[in-house]
């Protein structure tokens, strides 16, 4: 059986919250929308996510968990999953990546990687 290779593409769009953020206490509040297509000819289910965030200071937080906002959703071919979440920072700028980890319905075990994206308050960055 000739076994098909996953083709997964992870698009993110940012967002600050101005109005759930208190930059005076060092909090800025994000979101971020998440695209998942398969672009490959298996279905695929993801399982969990591991996020590695950053903040301006260099300061790192590790977030690992099952699924994405309580769901693993199984995602056909040529089909896409969008869901929306939100981090916390001290700093007005930082950065995520990472990756999920998924399983084809045959069986395959893979990790989809979330390319880094950076996160920034308005006029923060030129």
């Amino acid at each position: 059986m000739n076994e098909a290779l996953p083709n997964i593409i992870v698009d993110v769009q940012t967002s600050y919250l101005a109005d759930q953020s208190v930059p005076d206490l060092h909090r800025y509040v994000f979101a971020y929308t998440v695209t998942i297509r398969n672009q490959g000819v298996v279905p695929t289910k993801l399982l969990s996510r591991h996020w590695i965030i950053t903040d301006a200071l260099g300061r790192v937080q590790e977030v690992r968990g099952m699924g994405v906002v309580g769901e693993q959703p199984h995602i056909k071919p040529g089909e896409g999953y969008q869901y929306t979440s939100g981090t916390v920072l001290e700093t007005p700028v930082g950065s995520m990546e990472g990756s999920y980890q998924m399983v084809t319905d045959e069986g395959k075990e893979f990790d989809a990687t979330i390319p880094a994206f950076t996160l920034s308050t308005p006029r923060s960055l030129h």
